[in-house]
């Protein structure tokens, strides 16, 4: 698909705006990437807005996952154990994703838009035990978690942040500040694995992907500095985010609305 020099800095103002809102308030920014996609830059295909959006949210999660590593907050065992499970999972799962119809997969992301801002308005406790480690107690219910997380995460073409974060905080303990420096190995891997399912099909544009990532770079900078001035009031923001969520998903089921059967 061939895309003007307009949509390509709408793709970046795109990316920014992801950017921003994963520095500002962490976890369940990337779920907007897709809409912005479709919606904003103007990408008819909702497979090609799938895969691009796979390999910029990727790319993202290994940037992020550098800086938590340099500050020792990866546990890379349990991580790499939860991510090798959810890469199976990612290939069926963005398999089946490539032969669903584009339209009504589009609506489904939707509804799991309205998951995510609901989890977002729950909140996350932070306490958990520190020197968790991989044991024989825990890596079945990290394959398990791992495997189902990958599975939605390439069905949908995200992250799966908002999912890997409380998974691994139920199989091993692990406090909230490991968890979520451990899941960005599964973000990366299962976002790779889809990218990778995806560019197979033709349905990946590396230079919409690029300026994506560009702009998603300048927007995480600004939204992490942002972040450490409104620290104190982290509930309000994650509740006028999740509010975002749920206008955005509501625009979505509307649009979606000939694909569900339903006259809007």
């Amino acid at each position: 698909m061939d895309l003007s020099l307009l949509q390509y800095g709408l793709g970046a103002a795109a990316g920014s705006l992801v950017g921003f809102s994963l520095g500002l308030v962490g976890g369940g920014g990337s779920i907007l990437a897709v809409p912005l996609i479709v919606y904003l830059v103007g990408v008819k295909e909702p497979h090609l807005a799938i895969g691009t959006s796979a390999l910029a949210v990727a790319a993202n999660a290994a940037a992020n996952l550098v800086n938590h590593a340099r500050h020792g907050t990866v546990k890379w065992k349990i991580a790499g154990l939860f991510a090798l499970a959810g890469v199976v999972g990612a290939l069926l799962g963005s398999t089946l994703g490539k032969a669903f119809d584009g339209q009504k997969l589009l609506a489904l992301f939707a509804l799991l838009m309205v998951i995510v801002g609901v989890l977002m308005l729950r909140g996350r406790k932070g306490d958990g035990d520190p020197d968790v480690t991989l044991t024989r107690g825990n890596a079945p219910k990290l394959l398990g978690t791992g495997a189902a997380t990958g599975i939605l995460s390439g069905f949908f073409g995200i992250g799966g942040g908002f999912l890997i974060v409380p998974s691994l905080m139920y199989a091993t303990r692990m406090p909230i500040f490991y968890a979520v420096g451990s899941s960005l190995v599964g973000v990366t891997a299962f976002g790779l694995t889809t990218a990778a399912n995806y560019a197979l099909s033709g349905w990946v544009d590396w230079p919409l992907a690029g300026v994506f990532l560009a702009g998603g770079i300048a927007g995480g900078m600004l939204g992490a500095g942002l972040a450490k001035t409104l620290s104190s009031h982290k509930g309000a923001l994650n509740a006028v985010f999740a509010t975002l969520i749920f206008v955005v998903a509501a625009y979505m089921l509307y649009r979606s609305a000939g694909a569900l059967g339903i006259r809007a």
